[in-house]
């Protein structure tokens, strides 16, 4: 057993320890397994203690009608109990016992990363972002260039504070021009050395399309040229972005002397109107999408109705599929309705494995291409920040799982296991076989978890999909030193896609805790393995492309929360289809006490994570004033926040960020009115009047 090594030291390493060697954003995603193993543990445990043997007892099934599909496993669930019987009342008992255990553990939880969090910002390190905010629909003056108004601007009302200040380019052109140019300089690289290893006989390529077709010529030669034309077409974009005030944003990266400062400009509104001025925390630098940086910020609501358009087609047309897969999962049904389809399916293997393998399988290569979707949508979105990108593809995936793979899975099951008896029974029956079939679906969902749960932690120690992918790289893209390294990037977590997924099986406990509790156990074990396996893998493999300290718990507990009321609701319906309907109304305080749950935590934690303490951020400015009297601020932001196409050039060739003047508090304007200055300014008339949003 030597191969299960990694094992004790994956979890031998203290969380502190695990904070400052891959973040805090990596050290709370490990939690969210703790939380299911936390949440499920004692779930299991009482529900196999209570429920089992209640559901077990009861022997209902086998006095059903023949027509009903039904397998062992599911004389396990509720479905096994009989119309109208008084062994309901133990299911929704077990169902307030499991609400007040999940909402224990959910608000400790949600106590303890808050915790982290304010104790993570308040012992990191100095970053430019904790002197930062982002300002965005700056107002055009007639007057001023963007970088004069937002200077004068912030000189007039943060006098004391403010720093300095990068307005933003729409670089995005230039950005392409930067990539191309470093991908012709990779296929010089190569073919230098490829010339270098056999020097009697110089590389040759043919200029017509990727170098498919047409007339042969000199490969060194023809890079060189190449690169040479684009940096001459380089150079002139990189001016024109410089000079043109068209490609200047309404938007600026505003640094101040203090972090108190800056938390008090990101938390406060700048203007009397609500529109302009706005402020939010600056994303770290590395955090930051630049792409969408040159979005007009009034563009923002259209773009997100229509990606919201798109969205719910999206999830509509993907049920086809979904009822596809189910059609597969329940064979036995439709070879009762269908039976000229029961010699092939009945050939020896065919049967079980399109029974036990194929339709987990099969929804799990129609997940694969969906993230990809999603996070192109949630870009043309207009999100500037790589976490906020992954938090809002996050959310799409959820609400995609939600409504595809579990309704659509439960709903398009349903009607397939129970087809004939759909067929020859009358309407006002229908409901009462849907709360029979519901809980059968638990055989389902128990292959689903082996296939992308189980599979797939065992699929992520191997990481099998990063070496064939690397071999194909390496075998087909890889030219340089430098493509290898890229091509060996273990990459991030992919909180996306993951955590989403994570989501699915809370549902699925919790949805079937009351309900069929023979699939706890899978779930328990899932959790189990992927806390060992991904903290393995955090520790030693994965790299961390940005911090945001946690942010995305708010979404992590109300997507839990939204899975404890989908199943107090599942469990309300189910039992008003089982002759229950009196007793259900018992069952009705438990979605109104869960929400109740969430406001309370959304009130008492949230605040945690979208603000940061003035308090916490006084203490840090005076530690830093005593431990660094000497410290220059200004040389240490001046280039933190300038667009990536613009580094690692000459002097001239950067945008020059604004700075306050040393003698003077205020901005020399050319403006013919200064309407809101306190005081004369070198350029202005000398009538003040009361401040104007139109031009400040």
């Amino acid at each position: 057993m030597r191969f299960l090594n990694w094992m004790p030291a994956a979890l031998r390493m203290p969380e502190p320890e695990l904070i400052d060697h891959a973040g805090l954003d990596s050290a709370v995603y490990i939690r969210i397994y703790l939380v299911g193993l936390k949440l499920f543990v004692p779930i299991t445990l009482l529900a196999f203690s209570v429920l089992v043997p209640v559901n077990w007892t009861e022997a209902t099934l086998e006095h059903q009608s023949r027509d009903l599909t039904f397998s062992k496993i599911d004389e396990l669930s509720i479905s096994n109990i009989a119309y109208g019987s008084k062994r309901f009342w133990t299911h929704m008992t077990m169902a307030y016992v499991f609400t007040f255990w999940a909402c224990h553990v959910l608000y400790k939880e949600y106590e303890i990363v808050a915790s982290m969090r304010l104790h993570f910002l308040a012992s990191e390190g100095r970053r430019p972002d904790q002197f930062t905010v982002l300002v965005r629909n700056v107002p055009l003056d007639p007057d001023e260039s963007v970088s004069e108004h937002v200077e004068h601007f912030f000189c007039v009302n943060h006098p004391d504070h403010y720093l300095t200040h990068q307005v933003t380019y729409n670089a995005n052109k230039l950005a392409k021009i930067v990539k191309k140019k470093k991908s012709l300089q990779n296929w010089l690289i190569y073919n230098q050395n490829k010339y270098a290893r056999n020097p009697s006989r110089r590389p040759t390529r043919k200029i017509g399309f990727l170098g498919l077709w047409g007339g042969s010529v000199d490969s060194i030669d023809f890079y060189t040229s190449e690169i040479d034309k684009l940096a001459k077409e380089e150079e002139i974009e990189r001016e024109r972005v410089i000079s043109d005030p068209k490609a200047i944003m309404p938007a600026a990266f505003v640094s101040f002397r203090t972090r108190w400062a800056a938390a008090v400009c990101a938390q406060t509104q700048q203007s009397r109107n609500p529109t302009l001025w706005l402020t939010e925390w600056a994303p770290e630098p590395r955090d930051v999408y630049w792409h969408n940086l040159a979005i007009p910020f009034v563009s923002l609501t259209i773009r997100r109705l229509i990606i919201g358009v798109t969205l719910f087609f999206l999830i509509f047309f993907y049920i086809i599929p979904i009822t596809f897969v189910q059609s597969l999962a329940n064979i036995e049904a439709i070879e009762k309705a269908v039976p000229f389809l029961k010699p092939l399916i009945e050939r020896k293997g065919v049967k079980s494995f399109i029974q036990g393998y194929l339709p987990g399988l099969a929804l799990k290569i129609f997940l694969i291409i969906l993230p990809t979707i999603l996070m192109a949508m949630s870009k043309i979105e207009g999100h500037i920040a790589h976490s906020v990108l992954e938090r809002r593809s996050a959310a799409k995936y959820y609400l995609f799982i939600l409504v595809s793979v579990f309704f659509g899975n439960v709903l398009a099951g349903t009607a397939f296991e129970q087809l004939k008896m759909f067929m020859h029974q009358s309407p006002d029956q229908i409901p009462k076989t849907i709360g029979v079939s519901i809980p059968m679906k638990a055989t389902f969902f128990i292959t689903y978890i082996l296939v992308d749960g189980w599979s797939g932690v065992a699929a992520e120690v191997l990481r099998l999909k990063p070496l064939i992918m690397y071999h194909l790289k390496n075998a087909l893209l890889v030219k340089t030193e430098k493509d290898r390294e890229d091509a060996m990037n273990p990459g991030s977590l992919g909180f996306a896609s993951s955590e989403p997924q994570l989501q699915l099986y809370f549902l699925l406990g919790l949805v079937y805790a009351v309900v069929t509790p023979i699939l706890l156990p899978f779930i328990v074990v899932f959790f189990g393995l992927a806390y060992m396996v991904y903290r393995h893998q955090i520790i030693n493999v994965y790299n961390q492309e940005y911090e945001s300290a946690a942010s995305f718990w708010p979404d992590v507990h109300g997507r839990i929360v939204t899975a404890m009321v989908i199943s107090q609701l599942v469990l309300m319906g189910l039992v008003s289809t089982r002759g229950a309907a009196q007793s259900t109304t018992v069952l009705i305080p438990l979605p109104i006490l869960t929400i109740w749950f969430h406001l309370v935590c959304k009130s008492r934690f949230e605040s945690a994570f979208v603000k940061f303490p003035l308090q916490e951020a006084m203490m840090k400015d005076t530690l830093e004033r005593a431990t660094e009297p000497n410290l220059n601020l200004k040389v240490y932001l001046q280039d933190a926040y300038i667009h990536p196409v613009f580094k690692g050039g000459n002097g001239h060739h950067q945008p020059k960020p604004g700075f306050e003047e040393e003698t003077n508090p205020l901005v020399p304007t050319k403006r013919h009115s200064q309407l809101s200055t306190p005081a004369l300014s070198k350029h202005g008339s000398n009538s003040i009047s009361s401040s104007s949003d139109t031009n400040v």
